[in-house]
């Protein structure tokens, strides 16, 4: 699909965000490792910081080539002020160990961002101790290719930090959290994120395809026949939960929502609750088919270096799962892997890993950067 974006709008949205929440000033040297061929690199790499006179670096191939230390290599060498980050890649620097940032002199950075999906607490954390020296704040991102820019994040130095939580809606988001009927949920309660009023840098439509604009983000919560803009509501479709401070944890899209017995369950919560587990540095859930369940929970798990691949680790996972979240939670299999099945942009593909799940047959991998190991867990799964 074809994302349409109109220039002064979403120009406008990218450079205020840029200010407002990562803190951008045209003295600045920012670093974003996102890439620039998607919208963090469009918006967040491009035409925020250009737009407010700022000097933004780019790079070419991978974190981890020739070593594992090329981010803080550029951050030093270039004292860079801002880096804006994925969690996938902040997973990966966990497992590869702090030797690696402490190394280099970090002391230039002054703030830490994440984008692209939830980050857990464990990695938050992470973040803020080995490359923030607990002393940048950490702005945790939600936002789409769709919304342009920034819409959930807290603004430094003005709204307290929650690891593992978004925070609330930037100035002149108007979010909710809603039921299937409609109705906002209670804090705590998981429900569906919705955004009430149009923003800047919103999307216009679908390229040539008005009516899948329509059916695919207004039609679940808006009056379609209405012309009130108040009848209308942009369904992202991310689950979601919020507090009584107004913070929005997300919890994935609703595709990621497990109906495990009648109980919804967040991926990203298990996930998180996994990934606390000492010896794991990476997760990723999805459902599979259960005669009693409906939907039961598969995890895919990457140990850190150094942890061997045992029945003990494996327990310890499905016990920190029952601890965090309950018994209801608790994963159907638990299975060891080296590496996820990642898009180039470093998204984890839990599509496949769910045909994988439920035996089917596997969906394309044409856009994964690693589609060799999509056979090797689906040959670990069957034995």
């Amino acid at each position: 699909k074809g994302v349409k974006h109109t220039t002064g709008g979403y120009l406008s949205w990218a450079a205020w965000t840029s200010h407002a929440v990562l803190d951008i000033k045209p003295e600045d040297t920012y670093f974003c490792s996102a890439d620039i061929g998607w919208i963090t690199g469009h918006s967040y790499i491009v035409y925020g910081p250009l737009a407010l006179g700022t000097t933004t670096m780019m790079y070419e191939g991978t974190p981890d080539y020739p070593e594992r230390d090329r981010l803080w290599e550029i951050v030093e060498e270039y004292e860079a002020t801002q880096l804006y980050t994925a969690p996938t890649a902040i997973r990966a620097f966990m497992k590869w160990g702090t030797e690696y940032p402490d190394a280099h002199d970090l002391s230039s950075l002054r703030l830490l961002g994440t984008v692209g999906e939830p980050i857990n607490p464990r990695a938050w954390k992470w973040y803020y101790k080995h490359i923030g020296d607990e002393s940048c704040p950490v702005v945790d991102t939600w936002w789409q290719t769709e919304t342009g820019g920034m819409m959930v994040t807290t603004l430094p130095g003005v709204k307290d930090m929650k690891p593992g939580s978004a925070g609330p809606a930037l100035p002149g988001v108007d979010a909710e959290i809603l039921d299937t009927t409609g109705e906002e949920v209670d804090p705590g309660r998981a429900g569906y994120l919705t955004i009430q009023k149009p923003w800047p840098g919103m999307l216009r439509t679908l390229y040539q395809n008005d009516e899948r604009f329509i059916d695919e983000y207004w039609r679940e919560y808006s009056d379609i026949e209405s012309d009130d803009p108040e009848d209308w509501t942009y369904f992202p479709e991310d689950g979601a939960k919020i507090d009584e401070d107004d913070y929005i944890t997300v919890l994935g899209r609703v595709d990621d929502v497990l109906n495990v017995s009648g109980h919804r369950l967040g991926t990203m919560e298990i996930e998180s609750a996994i990934v606390g587990v000492e010896g794991v540095a990476e997760a990723a859930v999805v459902g599979g088919d259960h005669d009693v369940k409906g939907e039961a929970v598969y995890a895919y798990v990457i140990t850190e270096d150094g942890y061997d691949e045992t029945e003990q680790l494996r327990e310890a996972i499905v016990q920190g799962v029952e601890d965090a979240i309950g018994p209801i939670a608790r994963p159907e299999q638990v299975i060891f892997t080296p590496e996820l099945p990642k898009t180039r942009s470093g998204k984890i593909m839990r599509r496949l890993l769910e045909d994988i799940a439920n035996g089917e047959e596997l969906g394309d991998t044409s856009t994964l950067r690693n589609p060799e190991i999509v056979e090797e867990i689906r040959d670990s799964v069957q034995q």
